[in-house]
């Protein structure tokens, strides 16, 4: 049974006192975490001393932190934050901003911790005002739009960022205005507004281009930069974005580098090589993230081999957690959906000049509603040439006419006749 750790006393070498507080508190944390939690906070308690204290005060604050992390203690660290702000009046404003953001970041590995990390960023910021701490007060409105973004509140994620980004232009803050557009470009990518968001990443990418740009944010930046590329689909190109991100994600054994292996595993499939799929998977590189996020993706590409919608829909309806919650996968895989069902209405009704909507349905194992209104997308689309009877219920096929070459030789017609009527004026005028 470890010896109990006591507190520290008056008279006493203060510093010697917390260090050994300290080191015996962190030895008995996954033995008596309550005692360690006790330790930690009777350093973090006492007044300001010198220098050699304040350092030990931080790595209590820090340890203290993780213990609640490991606990789930979301709320106690929020407290935590709030409680140690006299301290920061006695330490340089570097370490303040430091403690701050490292304690908000702590927040977000608990589960389940968004509402309280947005609130502690909306307190924080409030913090700043009043203290006038204006540079930790933009990276914290920088975190807080990013946090907005997570929750899906567009609109004060956009306003947050237009106040930021007017102040951080003035006074040329390079490396926090990267991360600002960067977060721009991840905004008006989730409203649909691809070419904001384009104009938004090339402005990031500029400033990143004349500072050095730390890993973790280089590989965001070209991750976002694949995101956009695949929407526009040119998957060729958005993979060779996402391996640049995941080969750094990788080196920093960031759990992103994941989430970049599943892009380039979609960005195969979507370009008609999901055969591929299976050597990227089985590959070294990715056998240390073996598991049903790579299973998953998988799973579609054997879907998509065999062209079989039911196995699609399979994978989609077993591994819906790691294919529809990410909205860039599922966009993508809707779309490829779609192509997929297109490609086999195409070739069922080849055959058939009239067949019934509801054969088509039963051959397909697909609702007679959901062919119905995809014929008729395909039709409207020109990609089906046939007309649907709704009153029979059945499709009815057009061969494909020859094209009419009549009315483009008629208006080539006239615009020589155009020509040759200005030039007769014109001769006309000089005599």
């Amino acid at each position: 049974c470890p010896a109990p750790i006591t507190p520290l006393v008056r008279g006493r070498s203060t510093m010697e006192g917390a260090e050994e507080i300290l080191e015996r508190a962190q030895s008995s944390e996954s033995t008596n975490p309550a005692q360690a939690e006790q330790a930690y906070k009777s350093i973090i308690a006492q007044e300001h001393g010198d220098d050699e204290f304040t350092r030990v005060k931080e790595q209590a604050i820090y340890a203290l932190g993780n213990l609640f992390v490991t606990q789930s203690r979301a709320t106690d660290l929020g407290a935590l934050l709030s409680s140690i702000r006299p301290f920061f009046d006695h330490i340089p404003k570097a370490k303040t901003a430091k403690l701050v953001r490292t304690l908000i970041d702590l927040v977000a590995k608990v589960p389940n911790s968004l509402t309280l990390q947005i609130e502690l960023c909306k307190d924080s910021i409030e913090w700043c005002k009043r203290e006038k701490r204006t540079f930790l007060r933009q990276r914290i409105q920088s975190k807080l739009a990013a946090l907005l973004l997570e929750s899906e509140e567009f609109a004060p994620a956009l306003s947050l960022i237009t106040d930021v980004l007017k102040e951080v232009k003035r006074l040329d803050d390079k490396p926090l205005l990267v991360e600002i557009q960067l977060v721009e470009s991840r905004v008006h990518h989730a409203l649909r507004n691809i070419p904001r968001a384009k104009a938004a990443l090339t402005a990031a990418r500029t400033a990143g281009n004349a500072i050095y740009c730390p890993p973790p944010l280089q590989a965001a930046i070209d991750s976002q930069a694949g995101t956009l590329h695949a929407e526009e689909k040119d998957y060729k190109t958005a993979y060779s974005y996402f391996y640049e991100a995941f080969e750094a994600y990788k080196s920093m054994e960031d759990p992103r580098a994941v989430l970049s292996l599943k892009y380039m595993l979609l960005c195969k499939i979507m370009t008609n090589s999901a055969e591929d799929v299976h050597a990227l998977i089985d590959g070294k590189h990715s056998l240390k993230f073996a598991g049903e996020e790579l299973e998953s993706m998988r799973s579609v590409a054997q879907a998509y081999e065999k062209r079989s919608l039911d196995n699609f829909q399979i994978a989609k309806a077993k591994y819906s957690k790691q294919l529809g919650e990410d909205p860039v996968i599922n966009s993508h895989l809707n779309a490829l959906y779609d192509n997929l069902l297109e490609h086999n209405l195409t070739r069922l009704v080849e055959p058939f000049s009239r067949v019934e909507i509801a054969h088509i349905a039963k051959l397909m194992h697909l609702d007679v509603r959901v062919i119905e209104l995809k014929l008729s997308q395909m039709i409207l689309d020109k990609k089906f040439n046939g007309i649907l009877d709704q009153g029979a219920g059945a499709l009815i096929a057009y061969d494909d006419a020859p094209d009419d070459k009549t009315y483009p030789a008629a208006l080539e017609t006239l615009q020589h006749m155009g020509g040759v009527v200005d030039r007769l004026y014109e001769r006309a005028a000089k005599l």
